[in-house]
């Protein structure tokens, strides 16, 4: 009898084979558009202090990334001005950036930087994406150290879950997590592990490279994760639902 198991082994390669050559040109396209955001000040060394990553979207000048990378404070003693960090290396330059929007609540912010447009990145719709659906997300996990050198990370989204879960007893319930108790909202669960740097990095399908949602590390952990001890590790986006909502609340087209 004719086995087909060879040929069967063989067609899922192919496939495999495919879909890594795929993904690889979706990567390739999607570098361009990653940058560093952070600090530029011209009279001290280092110069430039990176905080996070962003990416582009709509006509090139726009930046999407998470309102707790934006610095705080900046001191116009020194001429510090918050910067965007466009390509990779020592090749990397420098531009300034201004802020359009913000949203403490969703945790994101749209920045607008002057000069040549930059390639841009493509919003998916605003519905919610299935669990298990494929995703990878390219940014500077620990950039400060490890320096501007785009690295790209994998996974699935694992659950869509509320950013708030009832607390034990009163005792473990914070000011953050009152505030959020007031405007809970859904965010993706990720089977796949993110680092600091990698706050406001694009979450985006493997396939088409369209952004799903935002990186966040740090801002839903707080208080998601507020009744252990210990950050369970777990990488959290923000879904661009919410990316959507905040661009149309400040008239902003794509």
């Amino acid at each position: 009898m004719f086995n087909k198991l060879p040929i069967i082994f063989f067609v899922a390669q192919l496939f495999s084979t495919n879909a890594i050559a795929e993904f690889v040109d979706v990567v390739a396209k999607i570098k361009p558009s990653v940058v560093g955001i952070g600090i530029h000040t011209p009279t001290s060394r280092p110069q430039n202090i990176l905080r996070g990553t962003g990416f582009v979207i709509g006509d090139g000048h726009y930046v999407v990334t998470n309102a707790h990378v934006l610095p705080t404070e900046l001191d116009d003693s020194l001429l510090q001005k918050m910067a965007v960090f466009i390509g990779s290396g020592k090749q990397a330059t420098v531009r300034h950036a201004d802020i359009v929007a913000t949203s403490e609540l969703y945790d994101l912010a749209i920045l607008k930087i002057s000069g040549a447009a930059l390639p841009s990145m493509t919003l998916a719709n605003d519905n919610f994406q299935s669990d298990g659906s494929y995703i990878a997300f390219t940014g500077f996990p620990i950039g400060a150290v490890l320096g501007l050198y785009p690295v790209t990370h994998r996974g699935i989204i694992a659950s869509t879950t509320p950013t708030v879960i009832p607390a034990q007893s009163a005792g473990q319930i914070n000011l953050k997590m009152l505030k959020r108790m007031r405007n809970p909202y859904l965010v993706y669960q990720l089977d796949a592990t993110a680092y600091p740097g990698n706050s406001g990095s694009a979450m985006y399908d493997m396939k088409t490279g369209k952004v799903l949602g935002v990186i966040n590390k740090v801002f839903v952990q707080t208080t998601k994760e507020a009744v252990i001890s210990n950050p369970s590790g777990i990488t959290y986006a923000i879904p661009v639902k919410y990316l959507h909502q905040l661009l149309k609340e400040n008239n902003i087209s794509l």
